[in-house]
């Protein structure tokens, strides 16, 4: 079956989307992909059920999109697969592909050099079609379930997304899960952001206030070992300019806190053209992914032309990764009758 792609819902007045809900395409298997408009008049944003894409984000008077997206519904089954996706059940890598929890060990896909998993592989919620449970003009809620054994994770799991502007220039995703039977949970949406509309992020200015990061070894994944920032290329609680390129590979994770907490804001990031966007989160940790190497496979991005390395910068709110193997690291297990709940919330304002 081939890809049909009818477009996106299209733009208004300068920095905003028109609100409501279309069909933005079809896969190849038949399933329907729609596209999810929000809009309160200072920030507009659509997203893809295909996904819980976070497709496209406006704000007003600003005449390019803030973060990496397409209309090419193909790219987001192909190389941008991750680009805005909501990843789960676990996102990131799991070391050897495998993991023991009360005694009893579990294999998952190994998806990364035929090794280790990286974002739950096959099933990762990246690629499921979710369910539109509620929509308003400011709000939208996602829903998927997600069946024990699934790509080796135990559990049936219920999960809901729900997206909501909730002030002028605010943005909120509540992420909740519920399971029948003991399991990991790590979700994050996996945006990339740039907020100057450029070929590159370069220039932005970065402030994160985290003052560990997980060490990066072989395969970006963790050693265990964790370590002050202090002194190396990844303290940014002072803040500095980018220069992705010439500054220090980045795909770690930074160490917010030890255990999920309060909503805290965490993160600024300051575009050289006057727009800032600050991250509050209730994770304890914050993956960082500098995109080199970042293709299209050779769809558009909303201007029109092809994004390439350094495109965007990545910034996941999450725990920290290989938390199953990894027992030194903030838990990341969910048992039957708790609850879990992540929220991250961007906040996008103009000089």
């Amino acid at each position: 079956m081939a890809w049909t792609n009818p477009g996106a819902c299209g733009s208004d007045l300068v920095g905003h989307l028109i609100p409501g809900k279309t069909l933005f395409g079809a896969l190849p298997d038949g399933r329907e992909v729609h596209q999810i408009v929000l809009a309160d008049g200072t920030l507009s944003v659509a997203l893809l059920s295909l996904g819980c894409i976070l497709q496209d984000v406006r704000l007003a008077g600003v005449a390019h999109s803030l973060t990496i997206g397409t209309d090419d519904l193909a790219a987001y089954a192909g190389p941008m697969r991750s680009c805005g996706s909501l990843i789960g059940p676990v996102i990131n890598r799991i070391s050897g592909g495998t993991a023991e929890l009360d005694g009893e060990r579990f294999d998952f896909k190994r998806n990364q050099d035929g090794q280790h998993t990286r974002h739950s592989g096959a099933a990762g919620t990246h690629r499921l079609t979710w369910d539109v449970a509620e929509l308003d003009e400011t709000s939208v809620t996602f829903e998927t379930s997600l069946r024990d054994g699934e790509g080796g994770f135990p559990g049936n799991r219920v999960v809901a997304a729900r997206f909501r502007l909730t002030d002028p220039g605010v943005l909120e995703m509540r992420v909740a899960v519920t399971t029948d039977a003991p399991t990991w949970v790590n979700f994050a949406n996996h945006s990339y952001w740039n907020l100057d509309g450029t070929e590159t992020y370069a220039g932005h200015r970065l402030q994160v206030a985290a003052d560990r990061y997980c060490v990066p070894g072989p395969g970006d994944l963790v050693t265990g070992e964790v370590l002050p920032v202090d002194g190396t290329p990844f303290d940014f609680r002072e803040g500095r300019v980018l220069s992705p390129g010439d500054d220090a590979k980045l795909d770690l994770n930074l160490c917010l806190a030890d255990r999920r907490r309060d909503l805290t804001k965490v993160l600024e990031l300051a575009g050289a053209t006057g727009i800032t966007m600050t991250i509050e989160t209730t994770e304890p940790g914050l993956q960082l992914y500098d995109a080199n190497g970042f293709t299209t496979g050779g769809a558009v991005g909303h201007d029109g032309r092809s994004y390439a390395s350094y495109a965007g910068l990545a910034i996941e709110a999450q725990a920290w990764p290989d938390a199953p193997n990894q027992r030194r690291f903030p838990s990341i297990v969910l048992r039957p009758g708790r609850a879990y709940e992540q929220v991250t919330r961007w906040c996008f304002s103009r000089n």
